[in-house]
């Protein structure tokens, strides 16, 4: 890679179910217009943009040109990315691509959805085969709980251990971030009578749909140390992107495409002992079984470890790995932003600027991205441009 590549500038939107004092480009504009602040920057600094939504959830064609508003990226070189869930994380590790290739210096990206425009599970179902799947897919829902089932089955994992996830997330958001879609304190007992939506997923085991918008400026090295003393240095990133049929995956317990993408950003940034050098984690959990079931595969605990981590409290703020200070997905899910939301979130964190839900000497965080069929993206962010 030629150059090494920093993100200087969060900004997000507050979230909410349904956003009625903004449509879309308005949403945009506010996202960037916070990154840009807290950058101290203008967007005459911007080189480029990388936009992205969960492409026509919101039936607008064309969305670079369309947010051009926005986003003020009129006369700019403007990239639109979309690959369902992982939209957020593939557009930040887009933009991490252009600034990393030396043709630009400084690129921002834009994740966004309004999903009280769209009707999200019917467009989701669409991904999956008609003849086979698609009744059984039924959107997000089906797949996960179906896996964690297996999960269960195979490492005594239950329903309880999803639940410490639930409170754990939600309680976070509740506590610490103010931009946070739903902010109510809940119990174990609250997750535990929640209606079932598809056995063994509850209500509040579930994310929910929001309506916001996050943007993030990433600049190369020598562009990076003149905006600010201290960068949030991108040091590895990882992809799995794979096209498979519900069938062919949903028996394994696990995540395949997570352990792929964790193994090649953990190569690049140095990563050989996740659990010790990861100061803090912010996770796309759609489905708080996913927080139990899906932490082997980033190597934080041995196989079918995942209860016994979760259990421990090691992942609560209070513990040796905090997750999702933020709340997570499961406070927050503007699907096209949600990806991105946890680089930022991460970014904050080893800037040291991350407010109510900081880590106290958080150095490295580790990011991540769920979506498509079972795809998964993983960023390494560090306040150190080198481990070693």
């Amino acid at each position: 890679m030629k150059n090494r590549v920093a993100i200087v500038g969060v900004g997000q939107t507050q979230h909410k179910s349904k956003n009625t004092e903004c449509k879309g480009q308005e949403l945009i504009h506010i996202a960037v217009k916070r990154a840009l602040e807290s950058a101290e920057l203008t967007i005459a600094d911007i080189d480029a943009i990388v936009i992205g939504n969960m492409d026509h959830f919101e039936s607008i064609n064309y969305v670079d040109m369309w947010s051009v508003d926005g986003s003020g990226g009129y006369m700019k070189p403007i990239m639109k990315v979309t690959t369902g869930g992982t939209t957020g994380s593939a557009i930040g590790h887009a933009a991490f691509y252009h600034a990393a290739s030396g043709l630009f210096d400084t690129v921002l990206a834009i994740g966004w959805e309004q999903n009280s425009e769209s009707d999200t599970t019917a467009a989701i179902s669409t991904c999956f085969d008609p003849i086979t799947e698609r009744e059984y897919a039924g959107g997000a829902i089906g797949p996960l709980a179906a896996q964690y089932t297996a999960y269960m089955s195979r490492y005594g994992a239950t329903e309880e251990d999803a639940a410490l996830v639930s409170v754990r997330d939600h309680n976070n958001a509740a506590k610490y971030n103010p931009y946070a879609h739903l902010r109510q304190m809940i119990t174990i007992e609250e997750v535990m009578k929640s209606p079932y939506i598809s056995y063994p997923i509850k209500l509040l085991d579930m994310c929910p749909r929001t309506d916001g918008a996050c943007a993030l400026v990433f600049a190369g090295e020598d562009r990076a140390k003149k905006i600010t003393e201290r960068p949030a240095w991108v040091l590895g990133v990882g992809d799995c992107h794979i096209l498979v049929h519900v069938a062919d995956g949903i028996g394994l317990a696990n995540l395949p495409s997570l352990e792929i993408a964790a193994h090649e950003a953990y190569k690049m940034a140095g990563i050989t002992d996740p659990f010790k050098q990861f100061d803090v984690a912010e996770l796309y959990i759609p489905a708080s079984t996913a927080g139990v079931s899906w932490m082997e595969a980033l190597g934080l605990c041995k196989e079918g470890g995942g209860p016994v981590l979760v259990r421990s409290g090691a992942t609560e703020m209070s513990g040796e790995l905090p997750v999702n200070p933020s709340g997570g997905v499961l406070a927050t899910n503007p699907i096209g932003a949600t990806g991105l939301l946890r680089i930022g979130e991460g970014a904050l964190q080893v800037m040291g600027k991350a407010e109510q839900k900081q880590v106290e000497g958080a150095k490295i965080a580790v990011a991540t991205g769920f979506g498509g069929c079972f795809w998964s993206d993983v960023t390494v962010i560090s306040s150190l441009p080198y481990l070693n």
